[in-house]
């Protein structure tokens, strides 16, 4: 049986009239690398204040490490690390001060200090620049550094609330690394994350809209039970035009614009010739189309039209 560091029991939360959070329930194993992916306002930063003890949920619970947020959360706090989407580090500090500050923080000696000092200026790249301020720091060893400051107390769960934003890809690959280094020694990992080919990396992924799960799963079984059809990829011009074409058409499962593209989850029987010479035939030039395997974009744009269609409908009855 499965040893769980994580369970939200149908969590609400609302501010005034605005629900943020609406019956979440999930459970999240130890050593994971679990994701939560959704758009702007979709609920996850409250979710992640919630299991962090910072805000106290409108109704139902969570427990993290086995304790209650609701009844408990200051022994929440003590089960774990934090990094925000914004560098949470002293720019006028040296590394081995912020080290030293963080480390005071969650309460440790100065000798646990110092043998952490080595422990995370390896991890973040900074052996022998200890007395550098921190402020002179790439972006990249930043998060490296904020990433070691937040788990210097070694806790078992860590959040990393969108941790990735404003770096460059190489940094972003360096910082993967040092969470699956983490997931690997038994660390717990929850991260938010706006790249969707970095959730490729999550064990597992929830997908939230409108503050409710709406799947989940591995990335592989995200694909394979929610983009069932056949996907085809469509270099077309007028791209717009093409769009509108095929929006309606009865071989049209879900049709989105990914950059210059079109992505067409198609209807089962459908003919990639026929749909060609259909858009042809009404003025838009298709310089290619093949199919391609689906991405977390598509299982994800696809399920927030789904949702959002359904709405609709709920709307008009």
């Amino acid at each position: 049986m499965p040893r769980v560091a994580i369970e939200t029991r149908n969590i609400t939360k609302r501010f005034g009239t605005f629900t943020a959070l609406d019956g979440m329930s999930m459970c999240i194993e130890k050593g994971v690398i679990f994701g939560l992916l959704g758009a702007n306002g979709a609920g996850k930063s409250t979710l992640i204040k919630i299991l962090c003890g910072l805000l106290t949920p409108t109704s139902g619970d969570a427990f993290v490490g086995g304790v209650s947020v609701n009844t408990n959360p200051e022994e929440v706090k003590k089960r774990i690390g934090y990094m925000s989407q914004k560098f949470s580090l002293y720019e006028d500090l040296t590394v081995f001060e912020n080290i030293r500050f963080f480390g005071g923080v969650y309460g440790l000696s100065n000798t646990e200090i110092r043998k952490q000092l080595d422990i995370i200026a390896e991890m973040a790249g900074l052996k022998g620049q200890e007395n550098r301020l921190t402020g002179e720091l790439s972006g990249g060893l930043k998060q490296r550094l904020a990433l070691g400051c937040a788990v210097i107390h070694n806790p078992g769960i860590v959040f990393l609330d969108e941790p990735t934003g404003g770096v460059d890809p190489v940094a972003r690959r360096n910082f993967w690394a040092l969470i699956n280094d983490l997931s690997a020694k038994g660390t717990t990992v929850i991260i938010t994350t706006h790249y969707l080919d970095e959730a490729e990396y999550c064990n597992r992924i929830l997908l939230m809209h409108a503050g409710k799960n709406i799947a989940e799963g591995s990335p592989g079984e995200l694909k394979t039970t929610h983009i069932k059809n056949n996907l085809y990829e469509i270099e077309c011009t007028p791209l717009m035009e093409g769009l509108s074409l095929l929006r309606n058409r009865d071989w049209t499962g879900g049709i989105s614009v990914f950059g210059n593209l079109l992505h067409l989850n198609s209807r089962p029987g459908s003919d990639p010739a026929t749909i060609r010479l259909f858009l042809e035939n009404n003025g838009v030039q298709v310089v290619r189309m093949e199919e391609i395997i689906p991405s977390l974009e598509d299982v994800f744009i696809s399920l927030i039209e789904e949702k959002t269609k359904g709405a609709g409908e709920g709307a008009v009855k």
